[in-house]
C-alpha cells in the first residue's frame, strides 16, 4: 500500500474549528483509493482503558477504543451519535472523519501497570470497530494486544474486520496466558444487502473465513448475528442459511441481536430505508415507533428460532480447552477510573 501525496493540516493555520484541535490533533488525508474523501485526526489520548457507566447495562465493565468514527459506514451503527460530541455529524462525518489515538498501545501498557489496576477483563470493538480500515495504516492493535498479553490481562474483541488475522500470533500468545474471546459480527449473508447497508466492511463470506481461521488456531471465536433486520433478513430461510454457514465456520457460539435504532443511527438508517426499501418505512415506524428497540415478543421469537437452529447444527458444543501457561494473580479490583464516554 502506498502512502504518497500525504497532506498535513492542523498547524493552527487551516485547522477546522473542532474540539479535537484544542487537544493538539493533526489532520491527515491520503491520496489513495482506499482513503479518498477521508480525514484522520491523530491525537494523543489522555486515557485509554475506560470504565463503562453502570447505567449502560452491558456485559462488560472496561473498554479500550483506539478509534472514534468508523469507515465501515454501517447505516445502522449505534455509535453514530457519539460523533456529535466532537462537533461532527452522525452521518457522513462518522463514516469519513476518523479519530486515531496514536499513543493507544503505550497508554494501555502504562495503565495496566498502574498499582490501582485490578486486571479486569477488557472489551474492544464495543463502540466502533478496532479493525476498521484505518488499522491497516496505523496498526494500533499490535501494541494494545502485546500489552494485554504481557500483563496476562483477559480481553475480548468484537469485529467485522479481516485485519484481525494480521495479529493472529499475538492472539494465540495471549490465549496461552489469559482468557481471550473473539466474536465476528455477521448478521446476514445477502450480498446485495451487504453492499448497501455495510459498504465499508469485508463481505460476510470473508468474515466467516476469518472465524474459521481463528477457531482453527484454537481460539474461542463466536458470531454475533447482528443486526437481524426486520422484514429483510429475519425470514426462516435467511436465518437458517446464516446459522448453517456460521456452524460450518466452527463458531463456538452464536448470539442473535435484532436491529435497534438509537438516536443518530435511527435517522441515518431510516433515510437509507426510504431510498432502498420505501415500502418498508411504514412497517419500521410501526415496529420502532415507541423507541429504539423492536417489541420484546418479536425479539424473543427471533432469538428462539436462532437458538433452535444453532442446536440443530451443533453450535456451542464444548470444545477442548486450551492449555495455558501459569499467569500472575491480578491485583485487587478497584472502583476508580475514567468512564467510557470520556471524550478522548
Amino acid at each position: 500500500m502506498r502512502w504518497d501525496n500525504l497532506r498535513l493540516t492542523g498547524d493552527g493555520q487551516d485547522a477546522p474549528d473542532l474540539p479535537l484541535f484544542a487537544r493538539g490533533a493533526v489532520a491527515r488525508t491520503f491520496d489513495t483509493p482506499e482513503f479518498r474523501g477521508m480525514t484522520f485526526y491523530e491525537i494523543h489520548a489522555r486515557t485509554i482503558v475506560n470504565r463503562v457507566p453502570a447505567a449502560s447495562h452491558v456485559p462488560f465493565s472496561w473498554t479500550v477504543n483506539p478509534y472514534r468514527g468508523c469507515a465501515h459506514a454501517c447505516t445502522y451503527c449505534f455509535a453514530r451519535k457519539s460523533h456529535e460530541y466532537l462537533d461532527l455529524d452522525a452521518g457522513r462525518d462518522f463514516d469519513s472523519k476518523i479519530v486515531v489515538k496514536v499513543n493507544a498501545g503505550e497508554l494501555v501498557r502504562k495503565e495496566l501497570a498502574a498499582p490501582r489496576w485490578g486486571g479486569h477483563p477488557i472489551a474492544m470493538g464495543t463502540n466502533v470497530d478496532c479493525y476498521q480500515r484505518a488499522e491497516g495504516r496505523y496498526g494500533l492493535m499490535r501494541g494494545i494486544l502485546a500489552a494485554l498479553r504481557d500483563a496476562a490481562n483477559p480481553f475480548s474483541i468484537l469485529t467485522k474486520g479481516s485485519l484481525i488475522l494480521r495479529d493472529l500470533d499475538l492472539l494465540t500468545e495471549a490465549a496461552e496466558v489469559t482468557d481471550v474471546g473473539v466474536a465476528l459480527s455477521i448478521g446476514f449473508l445477502d450480498q446485495d444487502l451487504w453492499r448497501s447497508v455495510e459498504p465499508g466492511t469485508p463481505r460476510p463470506a470473508k468474515r466467516l473465513e476469518v472465524c474459521a481461521t481463528l477457531t482453527g488456531h484454537g481460539l474461542s471465536c463466536g458470531v454475533l448475528m447482528a443486526p437481524i433486520l426486520p422484514y429483510l433478513t429475519d425470514s426462516p430461510q435467511a436465518l437458517a442459511a446464516a446459522v448453517g454457514r456460521i456452524a460450518e465456520a466452527g463458531a463456538t457460539h452464536v448470539t442473535p441481536i435484532v436491529l435497534h435504532l438509537r438516536p443518530g443511527a435511527r435517522e441515518w438508517f431510516l433515510a437509507w430505508l426510504g431510498r432502498e426499501h420505501p415500502r418498508l418505512v411504514p412497517r419500521y415506524l410501526e415496529l420502532y415507533g415507541r423507541g429504539a428497540y423492536a417489541p420484546a415478543a418479536y425479539q424473543a421469537r427471533v432469538e428462539a428460532e436462532v437458538a433452535e437452529l444453532a442446536r440443530r447444527h451443533g453450535v456451542g458444543r464444548p470444545a477442548v480447552p486450551r492449555v495455558r501457561r501459569a499467569r500472575p494473580a491480578p491485583a485487587p479490583p478497584v472502583d476508580a477510573g475514567p468512564e467510557q464516554l470520556t471524550l478522548l
